[in-house]
């Protein structure tokens, strides 16, 4: 067995060894129970496929109330250093300090890192209980921007020294009278970049591309803030020609139309769509929300930005059955710096229990494999959940609404996801 080696950069590629080190941060409340449960179940899967051949080797690092209990920090500069030195980690989920340090340590994570896409891919597992009754028509990846917007944290409370700057600069701009209660009202900044914009939609693009996905949908506001998420679509766009022969996009459609008609437009959409390209278009945020309800079908990858993604994702998943089984990753294509994550919160109050759901930590797991390019490794952790599920071999949250189903515990569901990918031929 060769000695772990950190992943590195050469030529701009990520250099995977096959002893890896890949740090995680097993997190609070029922991090840990559901880290275990994960790890194990990856290193089944790797080892299914790969024999003595591969094998990672998982280093902790430290964030969150288990790093504040032992050293009062909750986001240790050694981890920073750690997450940068090997690039690519995975993490449960984080207790948000209450009225002292981070806002959000999953926050200051992606700031820190320049991790700027979250990407949440959202697919229905048969047998997953849902509230609505096509479940099977959501196959969509949500690329968020995950640095700007008003996640940037610029805010000013009521009254104090920044909330009165900012209110003579309204006034000498003449926009004072757009406040409705000017001296009572809280501020926050909303910044969002050209370049912010655009590799955003980049990323969701090349993902498009890689994956065959027939559309990349951006997804704004543009109607009422003109300057930011109206410059958001307007710099997707611009984005979106840079990938002319791979691409055709409504603005391409509009011009076609207006200068040959309808029919015209119509045929050449078709013939771009039969050339294997991907079409990019746009929606209202508010549209969205209702026409991923009605039609979700139509909808194959969204890039958007920070506020309207951490809505869209979690109403997404609601439609496959919760955050419980929702994987993301936070990723900078540029860096290669990913950190891969459960979705959903810390629940406290069952910490210890070994009870509740580690699926989307698992399937988190999934996208990590992916990204270092152990594929078949990933196919066995999704097979293993897909079978689970539609043979009702469930945690709790499932069993409870499921009335054939065989409730099984944290550490019992990994258990039966290893025995299926033990005896998978």
């Amino acid at each position: 067995m060769k000695q772990p080696e950190k992943l590195k950069i050469i030529d701009e590629q990520l250099i995977v060894p096959d002893n890896p080190i890949i740090p995680f941060i097993a997190g609070d409340g029922i991090g840990p129970e559901i880290w275990q449960a994960a790890r194990r179940v990856f290193d089944s899967a790797v080892n299914k496929i790969y024999g003595n051949d591969r094998q990672v080797h998982w280093k902790q690092v430290l964030a969150g109330g288990a790093s504040y209990q032992e050293s009062g920090t909750w986001l240790p500069e050694e981890t920073l250093t750690t997450l940068k030195k090997y690039l690519v980690a995975i993490k449960g989920p984080l207790t948000t300090p209450v009225g002292e340090g981070h806002r959000s340590i999953n926050v200051t994570l992606r700031q820190e890192l320049d991790l700027f896409a979250c990407v949440r891919p959202v697919q229905y597992y048969l047998g997953t209980p849902s509230p609505v009754k096509h479940p099977e028509n959501v196959d969509i990846t949500v690329f968020r921007e995950n640095t700007e917007d008003i996640y940037a944290g610029i805010d000013f409370e009521s009254g104090s020294a920044g909330a009165k700057k900012l209110l003579q600069l309204l006034k000498d701009n003449h926009q004072i009278d757009k406040v409705r209660f000017p001296e009572t009202s809280s501020f926050a900044i909303k910044p969002v970049s050209s370049e912010g914009s655009k590799r955003i939609v980049r990323a969701a693009l090349n993902y498009a591309i890689m994956q065959k996905k027939g559309s990349v949908t951006l997804v704004h506001k543009g109607n009422i803030m003109k300057k930011t998420e109206g410059s958001f679509k307007k710099w997707g766009y611009e984005a979106a020609a840079e990938f002319k022969k791979q691409v055709f996009t409504s603005v391409e459609y509009n011009q076609i139309r207006q200068k040959q008609g309808k029919i015209a437009a119509d045929e050449a959409q078709l013939q771009a769509k039969k050339d294997g390209k991907v079409l990019v278009n746009d929606i209202i945020a508010d549209n969205f929300f209702q026409q991923s309800l009605l039609h979700p079908e139509n909808f194959d990858v969204i890039a958007t930005l920070n506020l309207n993604g951490d809505y869209i994702s979690d109403a997404l998943a609601a439609q496959v059955g919760g955050i419980g089984i929702a994987p993301g990753a936070n990723i900078n294509y540029q860096t290669k710096r990913a950190i891969f994550e459960a979705t959903h919160g810390t629940a406290p109050q069952f910490a210890g229990q070994n009870k509740l759901n580690p699926t989307s930590l698992i399937l988190s797991g999934a996208m990590l494999f992916e990204y270092i390019g152990w594929n078949k490794v990933a196919l066995e952790i999704k097979n293993a959940v897909t079978i689970a599920i539609e043979k009702q071999h469930v945690t709790v949250d499932f069993a409870a609404v499921l009335p054939q189903a065989t409730e099984l515990s944290t550490s019992g569901f990994a258990d039966y996801l290893i025995e299926l990918i033990t005896k998978r031929d």
